[in-house]
């Protein structure tokens, strides 16, 4: 079994990301299927602890953000991380093509309305970060689609760079506001992503999952690949690190995402609140009282 060390999988842009120098696949972390349901049972009884701290402490919230290519496992990464996790203090909202009413706004909006109340988790399956990546590979979204005068998009190598920037803003707006971000990119191989698709073909059960427009946007992968490197390089900070995943074994993936998530939120000052000497005496006299109902 090999271990790992989360500063392996962490950018914060002091020094440049290329994706050419990651793996898509490291070595098992677990010894068999028993181990790795262990390691996860583990790993989420103690996330489930720390959300509560921070649900009572209410200080501190949590923005999770999961980017990827289609068929890299966010779905199931996040149903097994969260899997035994109080709901009560994780919401997880899954991003789609915009609607008319999100496209009204600015490319921030519908992601800013639903940022982590304090003492949350807020997850983000897609994100933001969509508008510098799908949009930058499909300039004609921006040019056609979205409502911005004409003039702002003449030059769209600086209305990608403004976005870029833009986005650091807000992070570090969240940070001075107590809300942390946590930014995964699933690093899924194009071999490995035809295999699942195939898959979601062959299988009946997964047939639903299947959409023609990922077999369509394979062809933009390498425009892809490029739009990832790039959105890390330019917005990769301390505050607001990139987490580069490998994602061809989903085990690990999974292994090595829920343990980031856990060590995380770990580094926050959280505590559960403490009874003054006075409330402690209060308390305390409740006790007789409860007891005393029982004879009611």
């Amino acid at each position: 079994m090999s271990k790992f060390k989360s500063e392996d999988f962490r950018y914060n842009g002091d020094k440049k990301f290329s994706l050419k120098k990651v793996d898509t696949k490291i070595p098992d972390l677990y010894e068999d299927k028993d181990e790795y349901k262990k390691m996860l049972e583990d790993n989420a009884d103690e996330l489930d602890e720390l959300q509560s701290m921070m649900y009572a402490h209410n200080r501190y919230g949590l923005l999770v953000i999961l980017q990827a290519m289609d068929a890299a496992g966010k779905d199931g990464t996040l149903k097994r991380v969260f899997a035994g996790v109080n709901p009560i203090g994780v919401r997880i909202h899954s991003f789609k093509r915009p609607s008319e009413n999100e496209l009204g706004h600015d490319f921030m909006w519908r992601s800013s309305v639903l940022l982590p109340q304090r003492g949350t988790i807020t997850v983000f399956n897609r994100s933001y970060y969509e508008e510098v990546l799908v949009v930058k590979v499909h300039p004609e979204i921006v040019t056609h689609v979205q409502r911005l005068p004409a003039e702002l998009t003449e030059d769209l190598d600086k209305l990608w760079e403004n976005r870029y920037e833009d986005i650091k803003n807000s992070e570090k707006y969240l940070y001075h506001n107590g809300i942390r971000v946590v930014k995964f990119f699933l690093n899924v191989s194009k071999k490995e992503q035809a295999d699942r698709l195939i898959a979601r073909i062959e299988d009946p059960s997964k047939n639903w999952k299947f959409e023609e427009g990922d077999v369509k946007e394979r062809e933009s992968w390498d425009s892809y690949m490029e739009a990832f490197e790039e959105c890390i390089n330019a917005t990769a900070t301390e505050k607001a690190p990139w987490y580069v995943i490998p994602a061809d074994d989903k085990k690990n993936m999974r292994i090595i995402v829920g343990r980031i998530i856990t060590e995380e939120m770990k580094k926050l000052d959280m505590r559960y609140p403490e009874a003054d000497e006075k409330r402690h005496d209060e308390l305390q006299g409740f006790i007789s009282v409860i007891k005393s109902q029982n004879n009611d």
